[in-house]
């Protein structure tokens, strides 16, 4: 009897270790701050100039907030941030090659 409760108690505590586990793969919450930033990102990105001087960089950043917008409506959050991320930091790419073709253009227009 005393090895069957021995047993009892060691499949709780391996089945609670993996519903543990199970949870804590899972994300529950939306991303919701990274797809604000993201968003920003591409609104600051834009006001520099980006959809002229890094349209390529802008699109990239656009595509990948568009498909972070999918995913949460999948509920694939853990996907969506990582999209989010991804859209935010092409967006810092365009934001940084518009204002980088922007200054090369003024100062060729100032010599």
């Amino acid at each position: 009897m005393h090895i069957s409760v021995l047993r009892l108690r060691f499949s709780l505590q391996v089945g609670l270790l993996a519903a543990f586990c199970c949870l804590a793969a899972c994300e529950t919450a939306p991303p919701v701050q990274e797809m604000s930033d993201a968003r920003q990102a591409i609104a600051v990105a834009k006001e520099a100039g980006a959809a002229d001087l890094a349209a390529f960089h802008l699109r990239a950043a656009e595509n990948y907030l568009a498909n972070a917008e999918q995913n949460l409506g999948e509920r694939a959050y853990s996907q969506a941030r990582r999209n989010a991320k991804q859209a935010i930091m092409k967006a810092l790419d365009a934001q940084k090659a518009a204002e980088d073709k922007s200054e090369s253009r003024q100062g060729s227009i100032d010599n």
